[in-house]
């Protein structure tokens, strides 16, 4: 399905369940920024209390170009999905980059949250220097040099799969399938927008800490914070963000990464649940 914003973006859309008494509606979004979504694994978790919808972010995926780039834009786009579906409350579910989101639109659209998954995000402080060294064990001197190879120059097929693949499994906790999962995700057959990448992640890296926690403090809908114990980005610059949040819950998963969903299926499943179901 296709929706058109306000601004006649295409986004591509696609929801799963249905509209019950028992749940409210969830929407996942997506990480990157830039990627596209592939969370079906994740909504078929809950699709069968409530319908959960999912969609590519503008310029992302199988959505169309933009030239507005902001991450006002992008909760707006959101807020725009919740009315054309019907919704007047939702859950919105963000994972990784779109843990950002969420809290973005849920700062800025209150009166329009039920509740806030914060799914692996970064949280606040410095996140960065615990992840370069997670990233550092988990890689071998050649992997990291092909990796700065791959990335300075244009890309063939296989060599972007190659990319994508050295770039991304180091998020997994299991060394057994880490690559194998990274190659999972790496196949799907489209481009990484790195031009939205850039544009959003230099407005959120502009944003003092002061910002981000007082985002998440004017959110008076629960938050649920989940992070995966083997994630690199460290689960303490979550746990800061929570302390700020007016309804917060920290699951720490153990035995997972930065997509715990695929590593701990249950424990994740078990926490979403309960969310949808205790915000109807």
């Amino acid at each position: 399905m296709q929706f058109s914003t306000s601004d006649s973006v295409l986004l591509w859309t696609a929801a799963t369940g249905a509209v019950t008494p028992a749940a409210v509606p969830a929407v996942i979004l997506h990480g990157g920024p830039g990627t596209w979504d592939d969370h079906a694994r994740l909504a078929a978790m809950i699709d069968d209390l409530t319908v959960v919808h999912r969609f590519d972010q503008r310029g992302c995926g199988r959505s169309g170009a933009s030239d507005e780039l902001t991450m006002a834009r992008w909760a707006q786009d959101i807020d725009e999905l919740r009315a054309h579906w019907g919704h007047d409350k939702i859950v919105v579910i963000g994972h990784s980059f779109g843990a950002t989101l969420a809290v973005t639109y849920a700062a800025l659209y209150a009166d329009h949250v039920a509740g806030v998954v914060y799914l692996d995000g970064v949280g606040i402080g410095d996140w960065r220097t615990g992840e370069a060294a997670v990233r550092e064990q988990r890689m071998t001197p050649e992997q990291v040099a092909r990796l700065e190879n791959l990335g300075g120059r244009p890309r063939t097929r296989d060599e972007e799969i190659e990319f994508r693949v050295l770039a991304w499994f180091p998020d997994n906790a299991d060394p057994e399938h880490a690559m194998e999962w990274a190659l999972e995700d790496a196949s799907v057959d489209l481009p990484i927008n790195w031009t939205v990448n850039r544009a959003l992640m230099s407005e959120i890296n502009s944003w003092p800490d002061s910002r981000k926690a007082a985002d998440v403090a004017a959110i008076p809908a629960p938050i649920t914070f989940i992070h995966g114990e083997g994630d690199p980005r460290p689960h303490t610059a979550v746990q800061a963000l929570a302390e700020h949040a007016q309804q917060p819950s920290f699951h720490l998963i153990p035995d997972a990464g930065h997509s715990p969903w695929r590593e701990q299926p249950a424990a994740v499943r078990d926490i979403l649940r309960s969310v949808v179901l205790k915000t109807s």
